[in-house]
C-alpha cells in the first residue's frame, strides 16, 4: 500500500507541475494576479506530494519490503539503518526520485520565500522550474519507476553495493544533487527573463522602476543563484575526501 501511495503521489506531482508550467505564464500575459499566484500554490503542493513519495520509498527500504523491486535489488534485512536509508539513492530509480525531490524543493522555496520578487518574475521562474520537473516526472514514471512490485516477493534482498556503504558516500550524493539541481534556479531565472523580454512590446522594456531587471530584482535573484555553486562545492570537497580515504 505504501508503494502504491508513493506512486500515486508522484503522478499527482506531475499533474501539478503541468498546471504550474502553463497557467502562471498565461496569467502574466493577461496580467491576472490570481492566475500568476497559481504558481505559488502549485509549487508548494507539488513539493508536498514529492516529499510524500520520497518518504514512502524511504519507509519501504527501512521496513525491508522486498516485494518492491527497488528494495529487493538495493537492500538487505541485516543492513544497518543508515545504509538502508542511503540505499534509497544508491541506485538509478531512487537517485532520480531524490533529484526531482530537490528540484521541487527549490521551487517550493522560491514560492514560499520569494515574496520580494516581482509577481510576474516569480510566476515565470516557477513555470520554467515546472517545465524541468515535468520532464523528470515523465522520465521516472515511464522508464524508472521506483515503486514497481514483484509478483512473488523473495525472502531476502540482494544488498547495496559494498562500495556505497560508507558514511561519506551517504552524504556526498545529496550534497552534490543540491548543487547540481540548484543550478536549475539560475536557469529558470535566465529563461524567465528571456520570456518576459520577448513578450514585452518595443519601447516598454526598461523604463524606470517598471524595468524587468531593476536593481532589487537582480539582488533578489542573486540570493537564489548562489545556492548551486556553494552546495556543489561542498559536495565535491566531501566526495574527494571520501575517495582519498577509500582508494589506495
Amino acid at each position: 500500500m505504501i508503494a502504491e501511495a508513493g506512486h500515486y503521489a508522484l503522478v499527482l506531482a506531475l499533474a501539478l507541475a503541468l498546471i504550474q508550467s502553463t497557467v502562471p505564464i498565461a496569467g502574466a500575459r493577461m496580467r491576472d494576479v490570481a492566475l500568476m499566484n497559481v504558481a505559488r500554490s502549485t509549487a508548494l503542493a507539488q513539493l508536498l506530494f514529492v516529499a510524500f513519495s520520497f518518504t514512502a520509498l524511504v519507509m519501504l527500504h527501512v521496513n525491508s519490503d522486498f516485494s518492491v523491486v527497488n528494495v529487493f535489488e538495493n537492500s538487505h534485512s541485516m543492513k544497518p539503518l543508515i545504509y538502508k536509508i542511503t540505499g534509497v539513492w544508491g541506485n538509478h530509480e531512487g537517485s532520480m526520485l531524490l533529484w526531482v525531490s530537490i528540484l521541487a524543493l527549490f521551487g517550493g522555496l522560491v514560492a514560499a520565500f520569494g515574496n520580494n520578487l516581482p509577481r510576474s518574475l516569480r510566476a515565470h521562474v516557477l513555470a520554467v522550474q515546472a517545465w524541468i520537473a515535468s520532464a523528470f516526472y515523465l522520465f521516472i514514471l515511464i522508464t524508472s519507476n521506483p515503486f514497481l512490485r514483484i509478483a512473488n516477493p523473495p525472502i531476502e534482498g540482494r544488498d547495496l553495493n559494498p562500495v556505497l556503504q560508507d558514511i561519506g558516500l551517504a552524504v556526498h550524493p545529496p550534497m552534490l544533487y543540491l548543487g547540481y539541481v540548484g543550478f536549475s534556479i539560475s536557469f529558470s531565472f535566465a529563461v524567465a527573463a528571456l520570456i518576459k523580454a520577448a513578450s514585452t512590446p518595443p519601447g516598454r522594456a526598461g523604463c524606470g522602476r517598471g524595468r524587468w531587471w531593476h536593481g532589487s530584482s537582480l539582488r533578489s535573484a542573486s540570493r537564489w543563484v548562489r545556492t548551486g555553486p556553494i552546495t556543489s562545492s561542498a559536495g565535491a570537497a566531501g566526495g574527494s575526501g571520501t575517495r582519498s580515504r577509500m582508494l589506495p
